[in-house]
């Protein structure tokens, strides 16, 4: 399906992509032809596993080599010297969480600030007084101004995930990626998750990966299907409907059952067949 979304200036967009190819091993993981993200938009991305939706996020963060074709975050090339500052522009928020587990919310909350801090610095846990006020206020605006000082290993699943959400929030970030943020979650701890994400990110560009279809319009306006590396629809959540879910998730579990097929390297695009070993 055809994206309906309208052409951006170039300062309105926070994400484009323009003939992306990515190749893992001998498997080409994204081939996407166009994807435009405006500033301040809230997607949701969505497929069966496999699909590329991990590798879409990795590549908008600088982590999966391009192949081929154009990648613009912010304004810039996830690449080169402009990777790290760029990267200090985009807030996390992984299924992991990776956070400390022996250190305090507030500690994890800190690190948030390591980009625009010195190294050494926040190694020592040398934090200014400003840095441990925003800390605090961000964690108070998650709800958990009473485990300020607590260690995350004694928090519960759905603590941890505000813990990390605070962290992003100390980030002061211009993008958010979210890889499925409630994976760990219970129902309703899921649906407050999205929601807190969805309040903290306001005003923001937010890229999430949900496999909840439930929870989409807690998340995003629009939605994006990506099936084989490939954007089968990109539509407003409004008009999501079982159709575009079956279409999406067709034969999957026969497909899962059957087990991976043989990569082949000569489907790959003759520009990058020598990628493949």
């Amino acid at each position: 399906m055809t994206p309906t979304h309208p052409q951006v200036g170039a300062g309105d967009t926070a994400i484009r992509l323009a003939g992306v190819r990515c190749v893992l091993g001998r498997t080409l993981t994204l081939n996407i032809d166009t994807l435009h993200v405006t500033r301040g938009e809230r997607i949701a991305i969505i497929g069966p596993n496999g699909a590329g939706k991990s590798s879409l996020l990795r590549l908008i963060s600088g982590f999966l080599p391009l192949g081929a074709g154009t990648v613009e975050v912010l304004g810039q090339r996830p690449t080169g010297k402009a990777i790290r500052p760029l990267r200090c522009r985009i807030g996390q928020v992984l299924q992991g969480l990776h956070l400390v587990q022996r250190l305090s919310a507030l500690d994890n909350v800190l690190i948030g600030a390591l980009g625009r801090r010195s190294g050494w610095r926040t190694w020592l846990r040398w934090y200014g007084a400003d840095d441990i006020a925003e800390a605090e206020s961000a964690l108070t605006r998650v709800g958990l101004s009473s485990k300020i000082d607590c260690r995350v290993d004694a928090l519960s699943g759905g603590e941890r995930q505000r813990v990390a959400i605070a962290r992003m929030l100390m980030q002061q970030p211009e993008l958010i990626l979210a890889d499925e943020p409630t994976a760990a979650l219970d129902p309703q701890a899921a649906k407050e998750a999205c929601t807190l994400l969805a309040d903290t990110a306001s005003g923001k560009t937010l890229v999430s990966i949900v496999h909840n279809p439930d929870l989409l319009p807690l998340l995003a306006d629009r939605v994006i299907g990506v099936r084989h590396g490939r954007i089968l629809f990109d539509l407003p959540v409004s008009v999501l409907n079982e159709s575009h879910l079956g279409d999406l998730y067709a034969g999957t579990l026969t497909a899962e059952l059957a087990g991976p097929a043989a990569p082949d390297s000569g489907k790959l695009p003759a520009q990058l067949r020598h990628v493949a070993p």
